[in-house]
């Protein structure tokens, strides 16, 4: 019972530690990635690398609240400090609730299984070159997988979110979308496509087309209202991230393909929709066209890292829904106490007009994923969270594979503008309008690029 040689502060006081020094590897009472690439064990279990308090959210707030409790405005007090600024305002006034399971421990629960084994292959073996690149030791892009699974700094945090968005080499996520007004009415309704297909950084090991100067094909397509409909963008992402991405679109009104300019990247895609280009996944602009990185606190954190967030069993994996003037503002979601996130502050320096004058992002370092992120705009008034929940796809209802495994991913994502009081919010379903599958694999990549990610794909999605 090693839990008993610490006192129940020692954690707080071994992050306050960690945030002084700077560099510090993840875990608490161990190293946690150099135990876990020792492990022979199929089952990649962290509990050595934490103390139970950081494990048990009954234990962390000393029985207060416990796993299947839901946190609402009446006891969130005992969570305050685990939530983001924006997530505890909504539980506090808009009626928002979150539902508290056990903390995930099995490390295999929290990745697609091949991007797992590639982040085991190639542990300890990026670097980054003169120009701030992650490269493998030759100097070729990055071998796949999570580059920095121990983050000793503010940039290798950074690189993990940027390099692999959705941590599959493929994917076609058939979205269902609904913006909802200050009012808490649904003002707008859509269904589109959000794909990514990795150029470098691959599972496999593999280089698309032998484009070493790419990183990843990033295809969105709209397929409902018909207003919309056949409304399509293609963001080409160099490899080099201080290139800014080529952003192509096609808008049915005008039938033809146009490129956008860079400043696009913090406008809505469609009318409606609080989501901007810039904000996926705390990430959605190359690494060195945002700066002034830094690591400024190490702490426990509540994230929707949960599998209940997979909505297996239900009509087209549809979330539930509550909360707002009408009651359908939020997702119903699941949270667990996140053991050690690193609070991640950055600012948009290549983008002399972006309306954004800071991005905080909180990273589990269980699979360096961000679970929260909020920008403040120029005059530091908070502005958006963007909020995502992540699910291995797989439920005592179905069980969504990918080569033979449960499939893992995003399920979901919340984005609110506090200052308009207008939020989207979308999940993954099986199907949308047109015939769109959601998918993780594929038999032939170079058909799926054919298909959507080119500038002729556009113009046929588009009709």
């Amino acid at each position: 019972m090693y839990i008993k040689k610490y006192d129940f502060n020692y954690s707080r006081r071994k992050f306050l530690e960690k945030s002084l020094l700077g560099a510090a590897s993840a875990g608490v009472l161990t190293s946690l990635w150099p135990m876990i690439a020792r492990s022979d064990s199929a089952v990649t279990d962290i509990s050595k690398a934490y103390p139970d308090e950081l494990l048990s959210i009954e234990m962390h707030t000393k029985g207060m609240i416990k796993p299947g409790d839901v946190i609402t405005a009446d006891n969130v007090e005992h969570v305050a400090h685990l939530l983001d600024p924006i997530a505890l305002e909504q539980v506090k006034t808009m009626g928002r609730r979150i539902r508290i399971a056990e903390s995930t421990r099995d490390l295999t629960k929290l990745y697609p299984h091949d991007y797992l084994e590639a982040t085991l292959r190639n542990a300890g073996k990026a670097r980054f070159d003169s120009a701030g690149n992650v490269r493998a030791p030759d100097g070729a892009p990055w071998l796949g997988g999570c580059p920095f699974p121990d983050p000793q700094n503010a940039e290798e945090a950074a690189a993990d979110m940027v390099l692999a968005w959705g941590r599959n080499d493929w994917q076609m996520s058939a979205t269902r979308d609904h913006d909802i007004d200050r009012n808490g009415d649904i003002a707008y309704q859509y269904d589109f496509v959000w794909a990514e297909l990795q150029v470098t950084s691959r599972t496999d090991g593999q280089i698309f087309q032998g484009r070493d100067d790419l990183l990843r094909y990033n295809a969105t397509w709209f397929t409902r209202p018909d207003d919309v409909n056949g409304t399509s963008y293609l963001n080409t992402w160099y490899y080099d991230q201080s290139k800014f991405p080529d952003l192509l679109g096609y808008l049915p009104a005008f039938r033809r393909v146009r490129q956008f300019p860079t400043n696009q990247r913090f406008e809505p895609l469609v009318p409606g929709m609080v989501l901007f280009l810039s904000d996926a996944w705390a990430a959605g602009d190359p690494m060195l066209t945002w700066g002034n990185y830094r690591i400024v606190e190490r702490k426990p954190m509540l994230g929707a890292q949960n599998p209940g967030n997979f909505m297996g069993g239900r009509d087209n994996w549809e979330k539930p829904v509550h909360g707002g003037p009408k009651g359908q503002t939020f997702h119903e979601t699941v949270m667990e106490l996140c053991p050690e996130c690193i609070v991640l502050e950055s600012e948009p320096v290549g983008y002399p007009r972006a309306p954004v004058g800071k991005r905080t992002a909180w990273i589990d370092v269980r699979n360096q994923l961000m679970i929260a992120s909020v920008t403040t705009d120029r005059k530091g008034e908070v502005w958006k969270s963007f909020e995502p929940q992540y699910a291995q796809y797989s439920n005592e209802h179905e069980t969504f594979t990918k080569a033979g495994k449960p499939a893992w991913s995003w399920t979901g994502v919340m984005i609110y503008d506090r200052l308009d009081g207008r939020m989207t919010r979308y999940y993954v379903g099986k199907e949308i309008q047109g015939g769109f599958k959601t998918a993780f694999e594929t038999n032939d990549v170079n058909d799926v690029y054919n298909r959507y990610m080119t500038s002729q794909a556009l113009q046929r999605l588009g009709g």
